[in-house]
């Protein structure tokens, strides 16, 4: 093969359509946009727009609100770790630390602090300390025969 030979392969690169050239086109006079009205000029936009009717997203009730201080955690799954520790990039054998965890790439970051939920299977004897935990994930910890302790003032369960 030459690079006079290269070529895309058949249907890669499909001709664009050129609008309103002609009758023969398949796309002219009009450019497929109908007679008249508001949506066959340019410059339209009127996504949600109803026509001077109260819009929908108006009419309805407003629901619900967004805590302005809640706490945005790392979550992890046991399982996680599991693959970690016999890839052998966390070490068993240490207290793991959210810090060792963000460095051995477990966690991009720590946000308000890490929280572990117990998806997955742990077998490994490890000690966690970590800000939160669901009850199932320190259950299933201790049952491994580690430990998982919860650090600072974590959120409610």
């Amino acid at each position: 093969m030459k690079l006079n030979e290269l070529r895309d392969n058949p249907g890669a690169t499909p001709k664009r359509t050129r609008v309103g050239r002609g009758p023969g086109s398949g796309k002219g006079k009009m450019g497929g946009r109908g007679i008249k009205g508001q949506k066959s000029r340019s410059g339209v936009a009127i996504n949600g727009y109803e026509g001077g009717q109260m819009p929908l997203y108006q009419r309805l009730p407003k629901r619900g609100f967004n805590k302005p201080n809640r706490k945005a955690f790392a979550v992890i799954n046991l399982g996680l770790i599991q693959k970690f520790v016999d890839a052998g990039k966390l070490d068993a054998k240490a207290a793991i630390t959210e810090d060792a965890l963000v460095a051995s790439g477990l966690v991009r970051r720590k946000l308000d602090g890490v929280r572990v939920l117990a998806k997955g299977e742990i077998s490994a004897k490890v000690n966690l300390e970590v800000t939160g935990a669901s009850k199932a994930a320190v259950e299933a910890v201790e049952k491994a025969g580690g430990s998982l302790t919860v650090t600072k003032a974590a959120a409610a369960e």
